[in-house]
């Protein structure tokens, strides 16, 4: 899925103070993330971590033989490469880029040496760490108990969230290898949304047409995503 917005900049990045940010981004390449770009197998060594400010990444579990699930997002509010952070030398994750944009690269062993260097950067990236098993927690829960019609909401909002766009180009065959159902469930919960004018669908592009009511027939587990990550970051 690829989407046009671009924010201006990566927000555990943003939150340093001027001396810290520049330091840091002085260890760091721009880069631009290219949709389809596969940035990590399971069990491969993390050689980069990634701060997006424009694309966003998808992390997909393996679950056996040709299937694969989505089980978390990350764009500009956070970054790619929380098994470095932790100490681990691979991914557990297929990392997959979702969202074609720019992105900040800094070399894994650089990464380490900067946690030591900046306080506030290793804080703000263990805040991020805990967000973020939060939002795994919460699509173990969704994957198993909701509904696919709630759960293709939940993922256009968190799309639309890290691609800063209302519109975004999705096909119902990669939405449903994104869940980990069948293309024909995808099918009829994209059309009840755009039933009840939620969403627009033509070719391959959705357009949100309605974030609040959408937001409503999405399940509890995309706001308390959005709350968890206000409250630690504002």
């Amino acid at each position: 899925m690829q989407s046009a917005g671009r924010p201006i900049t990566n927000r555990l990045i943003a939150r340093l103070g001027d001396k810290d940010r520049n330091h840091v981004l002085a260890g760091c390449e721009k880069v631009e993330l290219a949709f389809g770009d596969v940035l990590a197998e399971p069990g491969q060594a993390v050689s980069h971590v990634i701060f997006p400010t424009g694309g966003f990444i998808s992390l997909l579990a393996p679950m056996g033989g040709p299937s694969i699930i989505e089980v978390a997002l990350t764009g500009s509010e956070g970054m790619y490469g929380i098994s470095v952070v932790l100490g681990a030398e691979s991914s557990q994750v297929q990392a997959v880029v979702q969202g074609t944009g720019p992105a900040w690269r800094m070399g894994s062993a650089e990464f380490r040496r900067e946690l030591g260097r900046v306080p506030k950067l290793r804080s703000g990236i263990d805040l991020y760490v805990h967000v973020l098993m939060g939002q795994l927690v919460r699509s173990a829960g969704c994957n198993r108990f909701h509904v696919v019609e709630q759960r293709v909401a939940r993922w256009l909002l968190m799309t639309a969230d890290r691609s800063h766009a209302s519109t975004i180009n999705m096909t119902h065959e990669l939405l449903a290898h994104m869940l980990g159902v069948r293309r024909v469930g995808v099918t009829e919960a994209a059309s009840a949304l755009q039933a009840a004018s939620l969403i627009s669908y033509t070719r391959g592009v959705v357009t949100i047409l309605d974030r609040k009511g959408l937001e409503r027939a999405s399940c509890s587990c995309y706001r308390t995503d959005l709350d968890t990550y206000q409250r630690y970051f504002g």
